[in-house]
């Protein structure tokens, strides 16, 4: 990668920045590939590993629940102790579990090594950005963090493909293996060269981190998510809508012990300004809800393809590729719309959004016993430019309507809550995909049995973009003149 020089010699500047951004986003391309390439081996894990379609769920959100849970304090433990340690401390960690993964002799075995990927994910995202903050000066970081878009649309791109790829060419008989095991070369170059090239950058010692908080949201998270992907399993017992109502009731601790530490001035999880803040609650929910989307759907069409229709693991990953070649398309035109006519971009992506996920519904509907991929390319195509055009105008709104005090908070807090939408989502399709075809199964055509499983499924994605759409007129964001907080980046992993 040729990376752009500084106009003349600056006091104080690392005169390695770029080098050092170069090993950043092979890290952040490391772990946004790692997403995508899972999707497209879930029916060959289940097979080799002879998973139930609750673990396989758990191969996904066991992942995305761990990331989600340990974002907000890794960030801030990255603030204590040091950003470049925490980095490489998460790279080493991606990379170990990475191993584990690969190696992994039963589905239990990796539904574990996915959670440790998680946390060690966890570890290294926020201090990506946090480092460019620092190591780059305001008039360059604009350009700096434009590599992030492109590297997120790159591994968007290659993941379904990379994933197909090798599990098509079987290397040494491993089958789904090497999708794991590709990430320890690269990892450990990220962590020689880190060590190397990122500025040494110490911690404050006197900051702290809010550990009542933090195992109060976790909890919360845990009792919604778990029965949420179990509770189908099991016939819906009792339990699971127990462990619901409890999740309510902790979340309700959770704000009060954040109110109650920001009353004596303590170190808080979650600001209690932002629980307050009704236009950021509801940013937070339009987040989750939009999130939720995403994950389930490529959880949904890799096992469609897949289980249902007979395509390799190198077929599907390419019939999905329009989807994020509609979401760079999508990042060309919204680079030059900067930050105008935000909320009219993102009503109207969550729209084009939810006309593709119709669309593909009916083309999932009229598929015969055998399978045309070239079919799938308008909707999907349509779908990524979408969400291309939502994403970015979604952080923006929501955003701009945080005070600046709070705003690296507010944008922690939404990565956060992108995650566990993307957990639900996937519990959440799952079941509908998973019950629809165990009780269609029975009437003994399996392909009539993937097309209504596939199309219920559809109907969810068409009515979570429909309700983004909807609230975006309820949010208020502050004109720039009073102080709205600019939008952090933020990657989405598809």
């Amino acid at each position: 990668m040729s990376m752009p020089q500084a106009a003349g010699p600056e006091a104080g500047l690392d005169p390695r920045r770029w080098v050092a951004l170069a090993i950043l986003l092979l890290a952040s391309f490391m772990n946004l590939i790692d997403v995508t390439i899972v999707n497209v081996a879930l029916p060959s894990l289940q097979r080799s590993l002879g998973a139930s379609s609750a673990q396989i769920e758990w191969v996904v959100a066991a992942y995305v629940l761990a990331f989600a849970l340990a974002l907000l304090p890794f960030g801030r433990l990255g603030d204590i102790v040091g950003r470049r340690r925490m980095f490489l401390l998460g790279v080493t960690g991606f990379t170990l579990a990475s191993a584990l993964c690969g190696l992994a002799p039963s589905i239990e075995m990796l539904i574990a090594a996915r959670v440790l990927q998680g946390l060690a994910s966890a570890m290294m995202t926020p201090q990506v950005l946090a480092i460019v903050q620092v190591i780059f000066p305001p008039r360059e970081r604009g350009q700096a963090f434009s590599f992030f878009g492109l590297t997120a649309g790159l591994a968007s791109v290659a993941g379904p493909i990379a994933g197909g790829a090798l599990i098509h060419l079987d290397l040494g008989g491993l089958d789904w293996r090497p999708i794991f095991l590709v990430n320890i070369p690269i990892g450990i170059l990220a962590v020689v060269a880190g060590q190397r090239l990122i500025t040494r950058m110490p911690g404050h010692a006197s900051l702290s981190n809010d550990f009542g908080g933090i195992a109060l949201f976790g909890a919360a998270i845990l009792l919604l998510v778990f029965p949420l992907i179990e509770g189908r399993a099991y016939g819906w017992p009792l339990w699971a809508f127990a462990m619901i109502a409890a999740a309510l009731l902790v979340g309700l601790g959770f704000y009060l012990w954040e109110k109650r530490r920001d009353r004596r001035g303590l170190p808080e999880l979650l600001p209690v300004s932002l629980i307050e803040n009704k236009n950021f609650v509801l940013g937070t929910l339009m987040t989750m809800v939009f999130f939720s989307g995403i994950p389930g759907l490529f959880f949904v069409l890799a096992l469609f393809l897949q289980s249902g229709f007979g395509l390799t693991p190198l077929e599907s990953g390419l019939t999905t590729l329009p989807f994020p070649l509609g979401v760079l398309l999508a990042s060309a035109v919204n680079r030059r719309l900067g930050s105008r006519l935000l909320p009219q971009r993102l009503a109207g992506g969550a729209l084009v959004l939810a006309l593709g996920m119709l669309i593909l519904k009916l083309v999932v509907g009229s598929v015969g016993d055998t399978l045309d991929h070239w079919i799938f390319v308008p909707p999907l195509l349509i779908a990524g430019f979408g969400m291309g055009n939502a994403i970015s105008a979604l952080f923006q709104t929501i955003l701009s309507g945080v005070p600046p005090r709070d705003a690296g908070a507010g944008s922690g807090a939404l990565q956060a809550f992108q995650q566990v939408g993307g957990a639900l989502g996937v519990a959440l399709v799952g079941e509908i995909f998973f019950g629809t075809l165990g009780a269609t199964m029975g009437a003994g055509d399996a392909h009539a049995a993937y097309r209504a499983a596939g199309g219920n499924a559809m109907v969810y994605e068409i009515a979570a973009f429909l309700a983004v759409a909807a609230l975006v007129p309820f949010l208020k964001p502050l004109p720039r003149s009073q102080g709205g907080a600019p939008a952090a980046p933020v990657v989405a992993e598809a």
